[in-house]
Order: C-alpha cells, then structure tokens, then sequence
C-alpha cells in the first residue's frame, strides 16, 4: 500500500514536471517568435515628419526624388542635394542611421558643408517622404545603391573625390556599396556595429538569435574584402554601439585603413564634441585619397 502511494506521488510529480517543462517550452517558443515578428520595428524607428530645409540653416539645395526597388516595393526616394562653394569640392554620400529622417540631421549636416562638401543625402524607403513600403536591410542596400548610381549620372561627379559617409546603421549600408563600388575614392564610417547578430545578443542572451535574425547587417565578414580606403570614427562615450566595435572592424578591415577615437564623443555629438579632430580627420582623409 505504502508503495502504491509513493509510485503515484512520483507518477504525480513527472507529471506535473513535464507539464511545466511544456508550458516553459510553449512559453520560449513564444517569445521566440514574437522576437522574430517585431525585429524590424525594433531595429527601424522611422519618422514621416520634416523638422525642416537646409535653407533655414542658409544652405542651397535641391529637393529631388531618386527611384529605387522595382515591383510592388518600387518606391521614390525623398533627398537633397546641398552643393559646396567651391566647384571642386569633394562630395559625400551621406547615409543616415535607423531613426528619423535627412531633416533630423540638419546640425552634422551643416558642419559637412562648412566643411567644405557637396553632400547627397537620401531617405531610404519608408523614412520621411520617401515611399515604397517598409525598410528592410535589402531594401536599404538597394536605395543605397540608386543613390549612388543617381548622384554620378545626373551631377557628374568625379568619382576621385566622390565618397560613400555612413553612420550607424548608415555605416553598415555604407560598407556594404562600398564593397559593390570599389571605384570610389573612400569610405567613412562613424560609430558602427561589426553585426546585427551581435548586437541583438548584447540584449537578447537567451534566445536563438542567430536562427530568429532576418536582419544581418554583418559588416565585420565584408570589411576585409573591401577595396577602398576606409575611416573609422568613433566617440568613446557611445553607450548604444560601443566603439570597440569600430576598432573590431578597423582591425579586420583591408588596407589603407585609418581610425579616429573621439574622447568624450556619444553616438550622435562626435563631430561637436571633438570638432576640431573630428574635422581634421575627415579633411585629411578625403584630401589624401583624392589624390588616388
């Protein structure tokens, strides 16, 4: 009898463990997919409201649309064209981060331009007045790229003094046409992330990241098979991307190669906080590989 009573607590028990173990299951394979189904509002913050014109700031531009994709995703892509003074001024192709939109970039820009460049700066689909449904990381490598192709067959640029400037999210999409376009004169990256796999690691441990992830953004794997001469710029303050990871990507990265610390520097205040180095790097930078 007293064994009957013991074999049905046990049988009760495993039970009862495999029950919880179960619902622990049902309950990870939830979250799992719950992950998978919000990453890219998570990784994509896009705002349709315009702050303002560079002509508020005294800036010339010019308002253009860019189409890009093909399909039910062909979209046009919303952008300005702020030329410099000098006629011969080199020129960037400034790729912005995850967030907002061109018009949230007014201050970096107008220090771009005091500085001397012709600047191109685009909205990807589904940011500002750009149209074509969501971004996602193909598309954004494909508005990237019409960007590129728009600003040398429409503004004739020399592509000894046109270079790709990409921050953030921005310097991912950066590497990325840069490995597709060795022909330009350089590369600039400014706080950038060797993966997305490892940054969603950083603060998803404990799922299947590798397996959930249709967002890669695996620029650590392309920076050594790049072509051009590359910049790296990094505030030592960045609580979001930390700037060991520039110095990751710096130390796969082919040849001429370059990298600049900003003491201080955040994520977004780098070129106020160190102007002057700031601005000496990336003057010095795009001077020397003119020349090329």
């Amino acid at each position: 009898m007293e064994k009957t009573a013991r074999t049905g607590v046990i049988l009760r028990c495993s039970r009862r463990i495999r029950w919880a173990l179960m619902l622990a299951l049902l309950a990870y394979l939830a979250v799992s997919t719950y992950f998978w189904s919000i990453q890219r509002s998570k990784m994509y913050e896009p705002s349709a409201i315009m702050q303002t014109t560079p002509d508020r700031l005294g800036m010339k531009y010019e308002q253009l649309t860019i189409p890009s994709g093909s399909g039910a995703a062909r979209g046009e892509l919303h952008t300005w064209w702020i030329p410099a003074a000098q006629a011969d001024a080199p020129t960037l192709l400034y790729l912005h981060g995850n967030k907002d939109n061109i018009s949230h970039l007014i201050g970096h820009t107008q220090r771009l331009h005091d500085a001397g460049y012709n600047l191109l700066l685009p909205d990807y689909r589904g940011y500002g007045k750009s149209t074509g449904g969501e971004p996602d990381e193909t598309r954004m490598y494909e508005d990237a790229e019409a960007a590129w192709n728009y600003l040398l067959q429409n503004h004739r640029q020399d592509l000894k003094r046109t270079f790709i400037y990409g921050h953030s999210l921005g310097g991912a999409i950066g590497i990325e046409l840069a490995l597709r376009h060795p022909e330009a004169a350089g590369l600039i990256v400014e706080g950038a992330f060797t993966s997305m796999r490892v940054m969603a690691e950083a603060e998803y441990s404990w799922l299947p990241v590798d397996t959930l992830l249709t967002q890669h953004f695996d620029s650590l794997s392309k920076v050594g098979r790049l072509k051009v001469p590359v910049l790296f710029i990094h505030g030592t303050w960045d609580k979001r991307i930390p700037y060991q990871m520039s110095q990751q990507l710096y130390e796969q990265a082919a040849s001429p190669k370059t990298i600049k610390l900003i003491e201080g520097g955040e994520h977004n205040n780098s070129s106020t906080v160190g102007l002057l180095e700031y601005r000496a790097a990336f003057n010095e930078f795009t001077q020397r590989n003119s020349l090329r």
